[in-house]
């Protein structure tokens, strides 16, 4: 399901934009839960509120009060960067200015339902692509939703009282989980990871250098290379360097 927000001051465009949505559901079967904004600082609201985030965000940009360029910027401001952003004005001038804020789409009223489908089944395939390249954990407390891009190596932790302990080093900050080794090696199968020892995993989109028996990763962490795998981590190392560099 996707979360969509409207933000629109004219009552007509909000729910014409709703009918389009829901003909699109009917004929692709994809679920659109539909949010409906009469003003920026409504939408604003409820992001402050805490309220739940969404995946699209719909926006008219000559509105009374913040229009919808300003809206958009204060909610990049907010560190909202996931959200997608199309544009629904009848005005062309505000294109350039729209380049800032990260928009996916800028579409002229009237929008006809074809182009409006075509260009939200673009959206919903990003989101599906986005959702393979992510991992989700266990903590102790909560799940915990990490990029690939940012995890830089997962390692056992050593314990005489928790089994299957886990560490997760990312670029952001370092978690710790249950699980198998074994089983993220398996899951995260894209060439970007690599089992360097029975006990630890690393994102070779981190590694820094080869040190002796082991790899430094960007972060400067020293991680120990399983004796028998010398060759093939830095055979995998190589040709991962030379595919990037393509």
């Amino acid at each position: 399901m996707y979360r969509i927000a409207i933000c629109d001051d004219e009552e007509e465009q909000r729910q014409q934009v709703k009918r389009m949505l829901l003909a699109l559901s009917v004929k692709t079967g994809i679920d659109f839960e539909v949010a409906l904004f009469q003003t920026g600082e409504s939408l604003i609201e409820h992001y402050e509120n805490e309220g739940e985030p969404f995946h699209i965000l719909i926006l008219d940009i000559e509105m009374n009060g913040l229009n919808g360029i300003e809206t958009a910027r204060k909610l990049r401001e907010m560190k909202r960067h996931g959200e997608q952003i199309m544009f629904l004005t009848s005005y062309a001038e505000y294109m350039l200015e729209s380049f800032d804020v990260v928009t996916f789409q800028y579409l002229i009223k009237p929008v006809e339902p074809e182009v409006f489908e075509e260009k939200m089944l673009k959206l919903c395939r990003y989101f599906q692509e986005r959702d393979q390249d992510i991992l989700i954990i266990k903590s102790a407390y909560e799940e915990i939703v990490l990029r690939h891009e940012d995890i830089i190596a997962i390692e056992v932790v050593k314990g005489l009282t928790v089994k299957n302990k886990l560490k997760f080093t990312t670029v952001h900050a370092v978690y710790e989980g249950r699980g198998l080794i074994s089983s993220y090696a398996s899951a995260l199968k894209d060439e970007r990871f690599l089992q360097i020892h029975r006990s630890i995993l690393i994102n070779l989109l981190h590694v820094h250098k080869f040190a002796g028996g082991g790899v430094i990763m960007s972060n400067g962490m020293d991680l120990p290379i399983g004796r028998s795998k010398i060759k093939e981590v830095k055979d995998a190392c190589t040709k991962f360097m030379v595919m990037k560099a393509e």
